[in-house]
């Protein structure tokens, strides 16, 4: 298991301060902000803490108010909205220097039967085994890939990710505003559906903002780009081992107002859908 990856997991081991009250802490990198995956999947391991263990998480909904600093504790409160038969709903607030900066509303469920399709995975995306690693990219790339999207892929970090297309990171080629990526964390994930679904919610705020901006030849990492998520949704359809490689294939129908849609899908790579996802961000022009 990658340190990274250890730090992940023990992030995600949130400290309980008072009855609905806990503390989260954000990794000791240089970041200027914390990584909004960690706000949702840290909100999310709070909102659990409340749940009866029988009761797993459908949906969340989140907004970001604020950047989270990466230098002092988060603190999240929960409110214990309801408790059904079936289903319990928890809003969660998180908050740093007295101003809340995320704002969670997630809802559980006790596992029942019932009706079930789902999408197939699509066809043709070429398998992880064949895509070069962030660090091939560097070797192959690294002199015509601009030099904040070279620190991101040189860092640490507890996510492996391989890009299908990189036309993206090597030109301002105004493409398709669509990707598939494959991804898998870089260390084990416990196999409790608590940790899974936090873990899950913790990657699907990856590179999702960026397939916004494909269709204008631009990159969230432009100096003259304001880029920041502003909401997430994530839909959990079905429990899945992330021992291994899951396809996260995206696509963006708008971009208007500064702001950028993308909608993604996670799958396994047996093909089964594991989650959905939807964010808006900003994607703002410095004039």
């Amino acid at each position: 298991m990658s340190a990274a990856m250890q730090e992940l997991l023990a992030i995600l081991d949130l400290e309980k301060l008072e009855h609905n009250l806990y503390r989260g802490r954000s990794p000791k990198l240089d970041w200027q902000r914390v990584f909004g995956g960690q706000t949702i999947a840290q909100a999310l391991v709070a909102a659990q803490r409340t749940v009866a263990p029988d009761r797993y998480v459908h949906s969340l909904h989140g907004y970001f108010m604020r950047p989270g600093d990466t230098q002092v504790p988060i603190i999240y409160e929960v409110d214990r909205i309801r408790d059904g038969k079936s289903f319990t709903t928890r809003r969660v607030v998180a908050i740093q220097h007295g101003h809340a900066i995320f704002s969670l509303e997630a809802s559980f469920q006790l596992d029942e039967p019932g009706l079930e399709h789902q999408v197939p995975m699509p066809l043709g995306v070429p398998a992880p085994e064949m895509l070069g690693t962030q660090n091939d990219l560097i070797k192959e790339f690294g002199d015509t890939v601009p030099e904040g999207i070279r620190r991101y892929w040189e860092r640490d970090r507890p996510v492996e990710m391989k890009p299908v297309m990189l036309k993206h990171y090597t030109s301002r080629e105004k493409l398709d505003p669509e990707q598939n990526i494959w991804i898998r964390t870089t260390g084990p994930v416990p196999a409790d559906r608590a940790t899974q679904a936090a873990v899950l919610a913790y990657l699907s705020d990856m590179t999702l903002l960026d397939t916004s901006t494909f269709a204008h030849g631009r990159a969230v990492f432009d100096r003259d780009i304001q880029a920041a998520s502003l909401d997430h949704a994530m839909w959990f359809h079905r429990q899945h081992p992330l021992d291994g490689w899951l396809l996260y294939t995206q696509d963006s129908p708008s971009t208007i107002g500064a702001r950028g849609f993308t909608r993604g899908t996670l799958y396994g790579q047996d093909g089964t859908l594991i989650a959905s996802v939807a964010q808006e961000g900003l994607i703002r022009v410095r004039r």
